[in-house]
Formats: C-alpha cells, structure tokens, sequence
C-alpha cells in the first residue's frame, strides 16, 4: 500500500523557518523510487543538520548501494532544526525523509550512521518525531528497526536500550546481506514477528541485538559480565571489513546539495584503515587493515564523479592520504588529466613525514595555494613519543620551511590537549613550536607575511584503543592549559600577530568522554538531557554542559557511578570494558601492551605496512590483510574534458 507524501502539510510550514530550502529535496543524483514496488525499504539518517549529513559519505554509499538493488528503497533524512520541530509537533507533523517526503515509521529500518557520540540526542528527536517508541523493547511489529552504524557504534552501550540493532565496521556488504534478510521474512508473512526476524539477523553474527545481552555489575559499579540471554547468540560480535575496495567504486553519483553544506566537494576514498599505530586514534584502530583503491579505480571515480556532479573540487580522503603508495602517481596523473580546468584537487591533514613539496605542488598546479594542514597532535617530543606520532620537530621545521618557500604562506597545525602524562610544560611546548614555524618561515621567504593557525582541542579516550583505559584529563586542567598557550602566544610581540589560535575548551570535551567509554547506565542521563531540551549537542551554540552535569548527577544520584567514574578515572587491566564483547579484531593483550608501552617508556611503534607485523591481532581475527600497491600502472589523460 503506497505511503503518501507529507509534502503538503510541510510546505506550509516552511516559509516559517530558517533554510527552508534543506528540507525540500530533489537534489542532483537524488533517487526516488515507487513504494510498492519495493519490499525492503531503508531510511537512512545522519543525526545532524542537512549542511552537515548531506556530505557524509558513509550515508552516501549506502543510499546508492541499496538503491541500485531490485525491490529496495532507500531514502534519507536529517535532523530538523529547533524552529522546524517545534512547528511540525504543533501541526502534527512526523519525521520525514527528504527524497520523497514520506513518514520515517513507514519504513522498514531506519540506519542511524554516528560519526560522533554527540548525536545521540537527535536520534532521540528524529524517533520520537517519528512516533517511534524511545526503548526497543516497546516497539511493534509496525515500528522499523533502529539500526546503529558508524564510529560510535563500536561502542553502542549508551543507546543500547533505544537500539534494536548495530552493526560495526564497514556497511556495504551487510547492508545489502539485512536487505535480504528483511526480504526473505516479510516474503514468509513475518512469522515470530519482530523478535524472529532480530532473532535472524543476531545469528549471522554480524548484527548486535543488545536485547539478546545481559549484564550483569559488581557492587562497586564495575561490569561482572556481559552474556547472550538465549541460545543461538554469539557470544562477541564481529565487525565487517570489505577487503576488494576496487569492487565498491561509491559512491558513483555523488549528491549534490541545494543548500550550502560544510564541504562542497566530490570525495573519494583513496584507501581504508592506518597502521600509523596512534595509541589515540580510534579510526585508525577499528578501521584496520589497510585496503588501498587502485590507481586506475581512484581516477576512473574521479572522472565519473566529476561529470555527474559538477564539483569543481576533489578531495582524496582516508586517514593519511599522503601514505598511499601511489600517491605520487595519482597527484600527478590527475594534476595532469585536469589541468587547465576548473577542476582542483585536495588532500586532507597530512602527515608531517608523509608530505613532500612535489605532492604539494601537484595539488595546487590549478593555482589554489589556500594553506596546508599538519597534525603533530602533541607539543613536546615526549608527548610525541607517548601517543606514537613520529613526528620530531626537525620534521615538521624542515617540512614548513620547504612549503614556505615553494610559496604558500599559510600553514595550520593540529594538537591535542589532556592527553596521558601531559604536563603543563608540554602544551607551552606548542607556542614554541609555532614561533619556530614562523622564524623559520621568515628566514626561508626574506618576508614577515606568513601566518601559522593553532588549533587545540581537548583529548577523550575512546575504545578499541590503547588508550581506552586512561584517565581523561578534568576539564579544569584542560582550560587552564589552553589559557596558558593562548597568554604565551598572545604575549610575544615578535610572533604573537602572526599566530592564529582557535580551541575547543574541555567541557564538551567530558560530555564525549562520558558517551564514549559509557554503558547502559548512560542511556537514561542521555534521555533525561532530551526531555531537557538537549539538541545538536555537536554546536557549540547548542550544547550546554551544565544540562548534561544536573541530568547526570540527578540520573546517576545513590548510584556507584557518576561522570567521573566514567571520564577521570583510569581502568584496570583485568576490567570488564563495556564493548568487550564487541570485536573489531585487535588482540586485546596488545593493545594492554601499547598502553603500558606509552606510560613506561614512551616506545614507539613501526608502521606495519613497512616493516614486520606487530602482532595486533586483526588480520588474523578477521581473515584480512593488509592490500597495498604500487600497481604500476599509470593514469591516462582523458580524450576529452
């Protein structure tokens, strides 16, 4: 039975708010698809603003993949903001996509993909917009299934109880495998209802129903253990990794927005995973193997990507791009197949070590020289050393130096704050480090117009890392660093105007912490935040830290946790984690390892693309390994721009 279109009841609200034009869909390479001639129908949801969720590329590839398959539908959906909520429950309208305008408790699934724990909230928003009950275990057989996906659903304890599913790691080949899943039971007439068709999707292995887990605590607060509670159930769930990335050339029609977003651009992702080996990086850690795109597939994406949208920028993303192993051949074969368009290409933050002035002259041949980005993370070479970022001063000097003189004038760097061990003189240790940039970049250029950006944030532990059983720095020490970077940058009249400074102070920064490391005990001080009217905890103009402290604190009263317990306090070894059971293939005992080799004795650990494997557990785990080049083969121009 098709679903009608809620358009009409929303137009007439729209001339009432800002950016009505987010709202309203058709963008170019959008798909809207029959309802009845689909059996399986999927609302995918980035839980942010339109300007924010549309770029997002893992939302992206999913709506193409699944659209291209026969009797699926795929549509997405947003959040709304405050001004649109409050008049669509005025008016008693639900969420809606934005493809056709349908309501979201129409459909089947509805994916949430969490690039960030600060988006719980809207999910609260969009479900309760959408007349679907908050707890799982309240839903019917007429509700959809909410589904997790993303970084953050490596760890999905905190919103266990409003999940009825998640799934880790990459979701190309699992989405289409629930697809099918989803199909086969609807085509049986439901039997067992919605409990049988979780049921169904739990036994695979490869979907965490958290219903189907128990946990149990010690009196002091601790997890005893986390267990199935019915036969069937895997005791850890594994996470999905998709080894032939050159078989997944998405997304193939990039969508292009109505309304100003935050990156107007085509990307591709030139590999996946990072063996850099940062104990902070979670990415990095969950993300493993390294899966490199082929040279000719990178460039045939391109090209594809580029007709079909009209973008005149490219960016080649992953999480160092510089490491590929073709990345000179790539830089230079596409440099030469657009120069003379209008076509530019970028690359995101880029390794200190990984970067040389001939890549970086290949990306700018159009004439963009807009600055370059560098991420040394910490302010000292002891800290350095601690998080296993490689990267001595000599480097990034040389590296600035060379850069300055080929001509940009513009160089931003990236640190973090509260990281283990630090001290007070190791975040002083940045106004020295960006007041060497600059001497250096004076000397190289005979001229005082050069400019250097710090920026800071402050550092949360996350899971699945060597850092996962830290204890986060209080937000009070966190500020009263940054405020003593920012006096010792400010203060120096030689190289005080040239140094640019913007940082995020460290309350949200604890809010983060509590989401990340949380268990099922959070999922009420997130609801209680909601019911408070937390929304777009991500912006700073939204976000209030003393909501989510007196939520928490009245959440959590005569408990034997609090925020504290779950931020500022460092974990044992034997410990049971809240995502134990949850496997993204790292040996635990290794990652143990890393931590006490960070603390110890700040040893550093090889890239293992270069050098003998250390041992981390996930090639075996997962039956993976690491796919690098070169392939040898070279890009050729095309015939016609």
């Amino acid at each position: 039975m098709s679903v009608e279109s809620l358009f009409p009841r929303l137009e007439a609200l729209l001339p009432s708010v800002q950016k009505p034009i987010q709202y309203v869909g058709g963008e170019l390479n959008s798909t809207v698809k029959e309802w009845d001639e689909a059996s399986v129908r999927w609302a995918l949801m980035y839980p942010d603003a339109y300007e924010v969720g549309l770029p997002n590329q893992g939302v992206q590839i999913l709506y193409e993949i699944l659209n291209e398959l026969p009797g699926t539908l795929a549509e997405r959906t947003y959040t709304v903001w405050p001004d649109l909520e409050a008049l669509m429950r005025e008016h008693g309208v639900p969420q809606f996509t934005v493809d056709a305008h349908r309501p979201v408790r129409a459909f089947d699934v509805l994916g949430v993909s969490f690039s960030t724990e600060l988006g719980y909230t809207n999910m609260l928003t969009a479900l309760d917009l959408a007349g679907i009950p908050f707890d799982a275990v309240d839903r019917g057989d007429d509700d959809p299934i909410v589904l997790a996906g993303g970084h953050a659903a490596f760890n999905p304890e905190p919103i266990a109880d409003f999940l009825d599913a998640a799934v880790l790691g990459d979701g190309e080949q699992i989405a289409i495998a629930i697809s099918e899943v989803i199909r086969e039971w609807k085509g049986e007439g439901r039997p067992g209802g919605r409990d049988e068709l979780l049921m169904r999707l739990a036994s695979t292995g490869g979907v965490y129903v958290p219903k189907f887990y128990d946990v149990e605590y010690h009196p002091d607060g601790r997890i005893k253990r986390v267990a199935p509670n019915r036969s069937g159930v895997p005791w850890r769930v594994q996470k999905h990794t998709v080894m032939d990335l050159d078989e997944w050339p998405y997304p193939k029609k990039p969508l292009v927005p109505l309304a100003e977003t935050v990156h107007e651009r085509f990307s591709v992702e030139i590999f996946r995973g990072c063996t850099r080996g940062c104990r902070f990086c979670q990415a990095g850690m969950i993300t493993r193997p390294v899966r490199e795109r082929s040279i000719t597939t990178i460039g045939d994406m391109v090209e594809a990507g580029v007709k079909e949208s009209g973008f005149n920028e490219v960016g080649l993303l992953s999480l160092s791009s510089a490491d590929h192993s073709e990345i000179a051949e790539v830089a230079k074969g596409l440099a030469d197949r657009y120069e003379g368009t209008n076509t530019s290409l970028s690359l995101p933050s880029t390794r200190v070590d990984a970067f040389n002035i001939d890549l970086a002259n290949e990306f700018s041949r159009g004439g963009r020289r807009s600055g370059l980005t560098f991420a040394p993370e910490g302010g000292s070479e002891r800290m350095r050393k601690v998080i296993n970022k490689m990267v001595t001063e000599e480097d990034l000097i040389r590296t600035v130096t060379t850069a300055y003189s080929q001509g940009w004038r513009q160089v931003k760097l990236y640190f973090m704050c509260g990281l283990p061990t630090e001290t007070d003189e190791d975040v002083l240790g940045i106004a020295d480090l960006a007041k060497k940039v600059i001497k250096a970049g004076r000397e190289a250029t005979g001229s005082r117009d050069i400019r250097c950006t710090v920026s800071i944030g402050g550092f949360v532990p996350k899971p699945h890392t060597p850092f996962q059983w830290a204890a986060q720095c209080d937000h009070e020490t966190v500020d009263s660093r940054l405020k003593q970077l920012r006096d010792a940058l400010r203060s120096d009249k030689e190289y005080g105007k040239a140094i640019g400074y913007r940082y995020h102070d460290g309350q949200p920064s604890i809010v983060e912490g509590l989401l990340s490391r949380g268990d099922r005990r959070v999922g009420a001080v997130i609801r209680a935040v909601w019911e408070d009217g937390g929304r777009f905890d991500g912006w700073s103009e939204h976000f209030s830290y003393a909501r989510w402290m007196s939520c928490a604190e009245r959440v959590l009263a005569g408990g034997p946790v609090d925020v504290d317990w779950y931020t500022t306090r460092e974990r044992e070894e034997v410990e049971v984690l809240p995502w134990d059971h949850l496997d993204a293939g790292l040996d635990r005992e290794w990652l143990w390892q890393d931590w006490q080799d960070a603390v110890d004795d700040e040893t550093e650990v090889e890239d293992c693309r270069w050098t003998p494997c250390y041992d981390c557990g996930v090639c075996p785990t997962m039956g993976t390994e690491i796919q690098i080049g070169p392939t040898g083969r070279k890009l050729l121009p095309l015939s016609v721009v």
